[in-house]
């Protein structure tokens, strides 16, 4: 039975950080965001786009979300009969790119599918693990000092993994100081692209220094070299089949939504290819979606996902997400993402708001 949707809301929030995020293509000290509610039978599911401010990671950016969903996705979403969430990214293919704009429809669907059947969203998905294991992601410091406090500060918390950005004159000499203080902590290094196969000398530098991995050293279209480039489960397979990576990362936005993760993990679990979730500063709806997706078995790595207090002082959801000293977050059997939006907070950060309905 197909679903009767009555509308679908986009809201655009902006949400403060408690202390800048600099990678190495700029610094980020402003959210903007973009959710999505979909309105069906008295139902409610949410979704959150995960696109950055401006078009560096790739070539989304906030404002264009909000066009392309507004003038292209939902149009398409309203024009169909969907019977279950696996139809909404078939749907939307015609439309070229633009992932983390259709992952927000796709994700909010996926959790009014799962309250709909008063079920947790990670069960509908086929999650099985209660608990996931948690790294963290540290931007480029002013100093190596503030670095290594901060690693320091995570440690304690319990994060069981640590990764710090890197680019070209933050690189080599900053990991050496991290393995002096922490030798044998599990680290990895995100350079969003900093670098060319012209670096080969310092990554095989790098490579002394026991990481886990170094995520993203090169173009983020490059499917031969690196993982960041996998958009879905075809992507994968080639890259495995080309031997381009021993571990994969899976994005919730960058992929389309959960159908296509699924599709990704699943083609990476049968190659017996680990992978890891990866996050992009979501709020508390966003950082929800991520929890469920990684209770899928394959996720073995700790992934990005960890504490709403890590990022900002009031995050949208009750009860916020937390982590155990173990470095652990454990799963909640409430129905859907598990945690209620909290709408007076939500309120309070919300800059521009549009109702779209069936015409």
């Amino acid at each position: 039975m197909a679903w009767k949707l009555d509308q679908i809301e986009l809201r655009e929030i902006h949400m403060p950080l408690i202390s800048f995020f600099e990678t190495s293509f700029g610094r980020t000290t402003l959210r903007r965001i973009i959710l999505v509610r979909v309105f069906g039978e008295g139902i409610v599911g949410y979704g959150e786009a995960t696109s950055p401010e401006a078009p560096y990671y790739n070539h989304e950016s906030t404002g264009a979300a909000w066009h392309i969903l507004k003038d292209f996705v939902i149009p398409r979403i309203f024009q169909a009969r969907l019977d279950k969430p696996e139809e909404v990214a078939p749907l939307l293919k015609p439309i070229r790119g633009h992932n983390m704009a259709k992952a927000a429809v796709e994700t909010a669907f996926w959790d009014l599918f799962a309250r709909q059947r008063q079920r947790p969203l990670y069960q509908m998905l086929g999650g099985k693990q209660k608990s996931i294991n948690c790294g963290v992601s540290i931007g480029i410091q002013d100093s190596v000092t503030e670095l290594l406090q901060k690693i320091e500060k995570e440690l304690k918390a319990g994060y069981q993994r640590i990764k710090i950005k890197i680019k070209p004159g933050w690189d080599l000499e900053i990991v050496k100081e991290i393995r002096k203080q922490f030798p044998e902590i599990a680290l990895m290094c995100d350079a969003n692209s900093a670098y060319t196969l012209d670096h080969l000398d310092l990554f095989r530098r790098l490579d002394e220094f026991n990481l886990l991995m170094i995520e993203q050293p090169l173009a983020w279209n490059d499917i031969l070299d690196h993982d960041e480039s996998i958009l879905d489960a075809e992507d994968a397979r080639k890259a495995i089949e080309a031997g381009a990576c021993k571990i994969i990362n899976i994005k919730l936005g960058r992929v389309g939504g959960h159908t296509e993760a699924r599709r990704v993990h699943d083609v990476c679990q049968s190659h017996a290819i680990p992978v890891w979730c990866g996050g992009m500063l979501e709020s508390g709806i966003g950082r929800a979606q991520n929890i469920a997706l990684s209770s899928l078995e394959n996720f073995v790595l700790p992934g990005d996902v960890s504490a709403s207090k890590r990022y900002f002082k009031r995050d949208l959801i009750d009860p916020e997400v937390e982590v155990d000293s173990q470095g652990r977050i454990h799963l909640l059997d409430e129905v859907g993402l598990g945690f209620q939006p909290n709408w007076q907070r939500i309120e309070e950060v919300t800059v521009r708001t549009e109702v779209l309905r069936p015409s």
